[in-house]
């Protein structure tokens, strides 16, 4: 292998030259720069919606869409409280009150319970008013539970579809909502709405919180290691600003963070700490054989400075394969985190020549306690890879063989709830929902039908929903039990009507009455008719709606077998024709139960394009396909490893984990880079395959196993997330940190020493 191109060097030694020459100039506008990001940074904003997680083009987020301009809002709270003298004259006084409460404010459109119902206090005369047993049994499962204990009021907020605090005020809204039940028993609020706020509550606190704590304990870890004040402060120095200048500079682009930035922080760290402890490494080799200060850092430079900017090339080529994904908060984040690597670029290059030479404090990195022992460590290790390099790689095929056979069993997490920590409010709130009102998966079905509504339309309404009643079902299922509620503006009339639907739309004077009840409904109470009747104001046309409720906490085969066997009764009973579009299926329940399975199946797509990608740059950069392919095989091995235990052990995969194999393909490749560079120049220089081996082990391979060392006790601090997905990245980045160190200094050290001696590399 011929070493690399004199042009190379010269350009590198020009650079690293330069950077040390202008240091004070640029630590200072770095330091400009980085103050500008905070500033700008101030105005950087989360998108909220639940529609902005899908692509525009998404077929799933039109009929969402609809239902937020037809029926005024998509996001509801539900406020429960337990009442066992709910059917007594004083339970409705409090109910009644309560639901006044709410409906007045600041942010809920509407507040709808029992005591809103056109019966009034008659609605707790169930055993001597069978007009009062027929509301309360319809209603039952939405405003009241089966116990006839638990009491609920459905508020439906202001201002669209979003399912948070993403409309101005919403927070406060539901803030104020959590105060009012703290009066009654068990008073609580939930619903996808609260669980959604909550849950991005929870991203801004970590988003503050622990990517700073990353940081710093990573940074104490160089402390410990190098024992330098110098060299605690670089590397978190460069952290920051490249964080500050990512924030500032997506602030200025108008981007907005998301539902997985979190992990933004904790990115910029693992690339920035890598990194700056190369630099460090080789900088402590010069200064320990006598180099002045100057050149050592220079010589660093420069040696490092091709390696670095290939390293760089790959994280922001595995980073940005994101960019690919259909689903928003993962195609931003891709866009974020590419960036964020760049910066990491510039904050070396403005931070790193000035901190490193500037005064006297802190000190030339030392060498860490115990690392003579380290030493010979790495020695025997590479005369074991010498000895059995055929060992070594039957180990790994198998390895890989056997996790991969675990890649067929990942499960989808689609149950939202399973984000949250199990002693987490949000997740006891949820629950009461789940067992008391018959399940928390909340969702809809739209029908277009001709305005004015008759008999006929709402007797088809009633037919459909005598099949989504009695078919509907997950595999080996009793059928009719994969639903827990229908209800439409139909049930609401066969409620009140001493007729069935179906005989009066026999005759026009039954049609008739049922378009004078609708108008009547429509007049006496138009929160209620406004609920389940609307129009499009897009195009003005009539939507009538069909709630539903199902139990959310079950798995994912289940869920998506049941939306499936939804969808098809509709299209059955309300197909498309040539002057009204079909009915449609949508709401929370149907868009997370697809979210994350979408985030699966990009994840093979941004993972293909990542190695694909990074193979391409690798083959050029070292003007060998061959190393290209090498430097990858080490790098797959932990994300296989990682996700085919995954698969083995039924954990399910949730938006976390869903990102973690292109992130990870691009972060350890890094280390691939500088032990192969390193590897090509110590062969270079005497032709001996174990005497490379054994300088990269002590070069890149030292500084591999210092950085990781780092890297996962600062990515621990992401375990620490009420947010679990937060924490199954933290927890699988650090495996795949560890799995990648592990591929580095053993796989790819004996796949480059056979390639060597098979393509006569070694002279």
């Amino acid at each position: 292998m011929p070493p690399p191109p004199n042009h190379d060097s010269r350009v590198a030694g020009a650079v690293a030259r330069w950077l040390v020459r202008w240091r004070r100039s640029l630590a200072l506008l770095g330091l400009v720069l980085g103050l500008a990001g905070v500033v700008a940074s101030r105005q950087l904003e989360y998108s909220r919606s639940i529609a902005a997680m899908f692509d525009r083009n998404d077929p799933a987020v039109v009929p969402f869409e609809r239902l937020g301009r037809t029926f005024g809002s998509a996001a509801a709270v539900l406020a429960v409280y337990d009442d066992p003298a709910l059917f007594s004259p004083g339970g409705f006084d409090r109910l009644s009150d309560l639901t006044a409460a709410l409906n007045g404010l600041p942010g809920v459109a509407s507040a709808t319970s029992l005591a809103t119902t056109p019966l009034g206090r008659g609605i707790i005369a169930t055993e001597t008013n069978p007009a009062a047993a027929r509301l309360v049994s319809l209603m039952e499962g939405y405003t009241v539970g089966s116990d006839r204990r638990t009491a609920a009021v459905v508020c439906v907020l202001a201002g669209g579809t979003d399912a948070d605090d993403g409309v101005p005020g919403r927070g406060d809204t539901i803030d104020a909502m959590r105060r009012i039940m703290e009066a009654y028993p068990d008073g609580t609020v939930a619903g996808e709405t609260v669980m959604l706020r909550d849950g991005f509550a929870m991203l801004r606190r970590d988003g503050n919180l622990l990517g700073t704590t990353a940081g710093l304990l990573a940074s104490v870890v160089l402390l410990v290691l190098f024992r330098s004040l110098r060299w605690l402060v670089a590397p978190l120095a460069v952290v920051l600003l490249a964080l500050w200048g990512t924030r500032g500079l997506l602030a200025v682009a108008g981007e907005k963070l998301t539902m997985v930035s979190t992990m933004l922080s904790a990115m910029v760290t693992v690339v920035a700490i890598a990194t700056v402890v190369h630099i460090i490494v080789e900088f402590r080799r010069r200064r320990d054989v006598g180099e002045p200060a100057e050149a050592a850092l220079t010589g660093a430079l420069t040696r490092l400075f091709w390696p670095i900017v290939g390293a760089i090339a790959t994280d922001m080529i595995g980073f940005g394969s994101l960019i690919a994904s259909r689903v928003g908060p993962v195609h931003d984040f891709g866009i974020m985190t590419a960036i964020g690597a760049g910066m990491v670029l510039l904050a070396v290059a403005a931070a790193v020549p000035w901190f490193a030479l500037a005064g006297r404090f802190g000190g030339d990195p030392a060498r860490v306690w115990g690392e003579g022992k380290l030493d010979g460590g790495l020695d025997r290790l590479v005369g074991r890879i010498v000895r059995s390099p055929g060992p070594i790689l039957a180990a790994a095929v198998g390895l890989i063989a056997l996790a991969a056979l675990g890649l067929s069993r990942l499960q989808v997490q689609t149950d939202f709830i399973e984000n949250f920590r199990r002693d987490s409010p949000v997740v006891t709130s949820y629950e009461i929902v789940e067992s008391r009102l018959g399940g928390a998966g909340v969702w809809d079905i739209l029908l277009p039908v001709a305005d004015p509504v008759d008999a006929a339309t709402l007797a088809r309404v009633a037919t459909l929903e005598k099949s989504l009643r009695s078919e509907v079902a997950a595999a080996g299922a009793t059928p009719g039990s994969g639903l827990t509620k229908v209800l439409s503006v139909a049930d609401l009339l066969e409620t009140v009507s001493p007729v069935s639907l179906e005989r009066l739309e026999r005759s026009a004077v039954g049609s008739w009455m049922v378009t004078a009840a609708v108008g009547l409904l429509r007049q006496q109470l138009p929160q209620l008719a406004d609920s389940l009747i609307g129009s499009d104001p897009a195009d003005g046309s009539t939507w009538l709606r069909v709630m539903l409720r199902a139990r959310e906490r079950q798995p994912a085969a289940a869920k998506r077998q049941i939306i499936d066997q939804v969808r098809g009764l509709v299209a059955r009973d309300f197909p498309q024709t040539a002057g009204r579009p079909a009915g449609e299926v949508t709401g929370f329940f149907v868009l997370l139960a697809q979210l994350v399975e979408r985030m699966l199946a990009d994840q093979w797509l941004t993972f293909l394009l990542a190695a694909g990608g990074i193979f391409v740059l690798l083959s050029v950069g070292f003007r060998s396909p061959i190393i290209g392919a090498i430097a990858l095989v080490p790098n797959t091995l932990p994300i296989v490893v990682v996700l085919g235990m995954l698969g083995w052990s039924g954990s399910p995969i949730n938006m976390g984990t869903a990102m973690i194999a292109a992130v990870s393909l691009g972060l350890s490749v890094d280390s691939s880079i500088h032990y192969t560079t390193a590897f090509r120049r110590a062969l270079a220089a005497d032709g001996a395959i174990r005497a490379a081996l054994a300088t990269a082990h002590q070069t890149a391979g030292r500084a591999m196993i210092f950085s990781t060392l780092a890297l996962v006790v600062g990515f621990l601090a992401l375990t620490t997330s009420g947010f679990m997905p937060t924490v199954s990245f933290g927890g699988l980045s650090c495996l795949t940190l560890l799995g990648g160190l592990v591929g580095n200094l053993v796989v790819l050290p004996v796949l480059l020493s056979l390639a060597a001696s098979r393509f006569g590399w070694a002279g």
